[in-house]
């Protein structure tokens, strides 16, 4: 009878709890959240996620610091895990409101690793072919590019070691060989099905690009 009990209290618990979290979603969403509850989101992804550990502190660090000097989104942050393989649903799309974590498939350069393994070698050179490395702020505003008609939003680098991002054409698009593990010059390449799940979550959001550097 005890053990009914416990199982129920702890039902009960646990329901009122993803309630109140998601209603909080619900409630608050475009506005910033409190570093409590930040931090609060941070420990849930944390828990119940395998993105790396390292790559998640650092996130949260730079978006507390920088969320509203960079005019990040209030609602969303994104980590492509590249020290994961292209096989793996490595970009983790994190609602800062409720905790909820989205994960899709995303390509890597061609000259960052083979074709279903892990990014290696990374870089921000211009030419380089390679994934770049740190924190970017994805773009509003949806375009088709001119020979391959893919579509995306544009890249802007946070960092001095990324600045160049735009002269790269680094860019969030979809691209049909997602789907099977094909490679990018660069970009952060993801399925054609998962564009409106990513590109509605992650107009104007922290995009941190982690290689292992």
């Amino acid at each position: 009878m005890k053990s009914i009990i416990l199982t129920v209290t702890l039902f009960v618990t646990l329901s009122s709890t993803l309630f109140a979290t998601s209603t909080y979603g619900n409630r608050h969403k475009g506005y910033f959240v409190s570093k409590s509850h930040l931090h609060y989101i941070f420990n849930r992804v944390k828990r119940t996620t395998n993105v790396s550990q390292k790559a998640l502190a650092k996130t949260f660090a730079y978006y507390e610091e920088y969320r509203y000097k960079k005019h990040l989104s209030p609602d969303y942050i994104a980590i492509a895990d590249y020290t994961k393989p292209a096989t793996q649903k490595r970009l983790y799309v994190i609602n800062l409101h409720t905790g909820k974590v989205n994960r899709h498939l995303v390509a890597h350069g061609k000259n960052s690793g083979s074709r279903w393994g892990r990014v290696w070698h990374s870089s921000n050179k211009i030419g380089s072919n390679m994934t770049p490395y740190g924190f970017f702020k994805v773009g509003t505003k949806e375009g088709v590019t001119f020979k391959k008609h893919y579509r995306y939003l544009s890249i802007e680098g946070l960092e001095w070691k990324n600045r160049n991002a735009k002269k790269r054409d680094i860019l969030l698009h979809t691209a049909a060989y997602v789907n099977w593990n094909g490679r990018s010059y660069g970009c952060f390449a993801i399925r054609p099905e998962d564009r409106w799940s990513v590109f509605s979550k992650l107009k104007r959001a922290l995009l941190y690009s982690y290689t292992g550097r």
